[in-house]
């Protein structure tokens, strides 16, 4: 099976590249705009999910129904905000409680990223990008 014919691998590919977008956004987040690990996990989540509906609206769901992209972001952000919240509260739980977490945020953010990863991808073929 390759990527080319198979949704669920372009969706997983391209959450892989949300989640270095998303890990790159937070170390901006920590490094330059100084906010803490909470707000900016927030910060990383919003530029990794306009990354990734970006991608999985040009090369993932390529027989999706043709909708404004303002639209179609706005529900995006709203299907994924269920898988969103699994995603972030995982992200918490390792920094919060984990010293590895603590010590390297980054960590909580690929945690996070898996446990949504099912749950987004189902919520975004059916209602999001439906054909």
């Amino acid at each position: 099976m390759s990527l080319r014919d198979n949704e669920f691998l372009r969706f997983a590919a391209v959450g892989v590249v949300g989640l270095f977008a998303d890990m790159a956004a937070l170390t901006f987040a920590l490094n330059v705009l100084h906010l803490d690990v909470y707000s900016g996990r927030v910060f990383s989540y919003l530029v990794a999910a306009t990354t990734t509906w970006a991608l999985n609206r040009r090369f993932t769901f390529v027989t999706a129904e043709r909708v404004s992209p303002l639209r179609q972001w706005l529900k995006f952000l709203g299907a994924n905000a269920i898988g969103g919240v699994v995603n972030y509260a995982v992200y918490a739980a390792v920094v919060t409680f984990t010293a590895l977490g603590a010590a390297w945020p980054v960590l909580g953010v690929a945690a996070g990223s898996v446990a949504g990863l099912f749950f987004n991808f189902t919520i975004n073929k059916l209602w999001v990008f439906k054909a």
